[in-house]
């Protein structure tokens, strides 16, 4: 009789455990085809223009498309759970499946495929110069040489420029694209490169509006794809909704509302799959 009590009450006991254990289980991210209660999103918190953390909450291209993309997955807003993706970190994030998928200024490249697949293209940036509004000596990449030209340290882009376009640049290493716009605004270095619409998005900021231009010299191809993990079924739906966003205007109000300001002349919309080399 008492073994029989025992019993009964070990088997509420474990009851009582599987049913918490399924009730937390829902406030977990969503797995690769979506359906939690949040989906952990990786973006950029330090790039103004596309992915940029703020006492506001967050902001930027990359921010608006994630928005669209999450809501066709099924997430509103307040489903999100953004976290920073560093440049280095991108892969293995997605890997130990920390988050459900990436849009941060994310590249396609063929090294990259090996390790995560991508949705899109959904942007078609080129690498680029910033120089001041009044600065007319610059019109072409080889006007860059004997030029201060400016990039972040551990940036290949400035090198790139030296070795295939103006042999005679003189790079400038700074610790961030910030640290270059102060340095370009004070005459320290003549130009700034990186991707357009890096570029644009920084220039777009309301304390240097009207104070910078792009050179507009689209000197490499930067298709930027939202990156999921591989084999995600989370790709074709991410597709899907990324031609939704181009077909019903929203992906154009985006573009217009975080680079505009920069009179950025930016690409047509890429079909899906479209990864120009």
């Amino acid at each position: 009789m008492k073994l029989r009590k025992v019993t009964a009450a070990s088997a509420v006991v474990l009851a009582l455990a599987v049913s918490a254990t399924a009730c937390g289980s829902g406030k977990k991210s969503g797995g690769s085809s979506g359906g939690g209660k949040t989906i952990a999103i990786g973006i950029k918190f330090d790039q103004p223009g596309i992915g940029q953390k703020t006492p506001q909450g967050y902001s930027g291209f990359d921010i608006d498309v994630a928005k669209y993309v999450a809501k066709k997955l099924g997430y509103n807003e307040d489903q999100i759970e953004w976290k920073e993706s560093k440049s280095a970190d991108r892969e293995t994030m997605l890997q130990r499946g920390d988050v459900q998928f990436i849009a941060a200024s994310y590249s396609i490249t063929p090294k990259r495929e090996e390790k995560v697949d991508f949705a899109g293209p959904y942007l078609l940036a080129h690498q680029d110069v910033l120089v001041r509004a009044d600065d007319d000596s610059i019109k072409s990449p080889a006007d860059l040489n004997n030029k201060k030209l400016c990039s972040v340290t551990g940036s290949t882009s400035a090198q790139n420029v030296k070795d295939k376009l103006a042999p005679k640049a003189n790079l400038q290493q700074y610790p961030t694209y910030s640290a270059c716009l102060t340095g370009l605004q004070n005459k320290a270095v003549d130009a700034l490169t990186t991707d357009d619409s890096i570029l644009a998005g920084y220039a777009s900021q309301s304390q240097f509006k009207g104070k910078f231009k792009l050179g507009g010299f689209k000197m490499t191809n930067e298709n930027y794809g939202i990156g999921v993990k591989k084999g995600s079924d989370l790709k074709a739906k991410i597709n899907k909704a990324l031609e939704e966003m181009v077909a019903d205007g929203s992906w154009k109000k985006a573009v217009e509302a975080n680079f505009g300001p920069a009179n950025y002349k930016y690409e047509p919309a890429p079909k899906i799959g479209d990864v120009k080399s």
